[in-house]
Formats: structure tokens, sequence, C-alpha cells
């Protein structure tokens, strides 16, 4: 069964076992508009905390995707970056952007679950 988790970053991660797919929000979607172009890291790189691990742009502005948690990235969702559109209309789906095997469980304590993001959101406006 997975769980998932919310980055302050506008990022979802959903977790089961040592294995996460990530994407970004609703939230973030909505802020950026149209989405145009998605650029996703290669199969098998090592992504820590903090690293630059996708960008994209939409007809607002570009923006880059940093890796919430540490880990190897083992797919990447190749159909957004063929449709980037697939990122507006379902971001927490069929829009993710990449899976990870993740290398420091510890780190999902410091992100938020979806009670604490909806509360985070509703500060920003």
């Amino acid at each position: 069964m997975s769980k998932t988790y919310y980055s302050d970053e506008h990022e979802w991660i959903a977790v089961d076992g040592d294995k996460a797919t990530i994407g970004i929000t609703s939230y973030a979607q909505e802020q950026l508009g149209d989405v145009v172009f998605v650029e996703l890291p290669e199969v098998g790189k090592a992504l820590s905390k903090g690293d630059e691990a996708a960008v994209v742009e939409s007809v607002k502005a570009a923006s880059e995707v940093y890796a919430a948690v540490s880990g190897e990235v083992t797919e990447v969702n190749g159909a957004v970056e063929e449709e980037p559109g697939k990122v507006n209309e379902d971001p927490e789906k069929e829009g993710w952007f990449f899976k990870l095997k993740l290398s420091d469980t510890s780190e999902l304590d410091e992100l938020m679950d979806e009670a604490a993001y909806k509360k985070f959101i509703e500060g920003l406006d």
C-alpha cells in the first residue's frame, strides 16, 4: 500500500516500500498554466535530495523540479515529454514525472502528508 507525501516545492511523492513515484501537484500545475515542455532525468541517474531532477516550461515560466528525496531513477514517464499537456490534465496520476528507488527513506519524515500540504497551500493564497 502506498502513501503520498508532499514537498514545499509542490511535488508529490507516492511511496510503496522503497519505490517512489514523483510529479508536481495540482496546485503547481495551476500556478504554471499550460505546460509546453518537460525534461526528465535519465534512467539510472542517482539523485540526492535537493538536486535538479527535471525541468518544466509553461506559457508563463520555466521551472526546475528538485529531488525531494534521494535515490536512483528507475523509470521516466516519456508520455509527458511527448505530450506535456498531460501534466495539466492529470498531474497527480497520469502526469507523473519519474520513479526512484529510495536510498534514504528517513528523508520522507521531512515531507508533509496531504492534510499538512493543504494547510500549507491555503497559507499561500
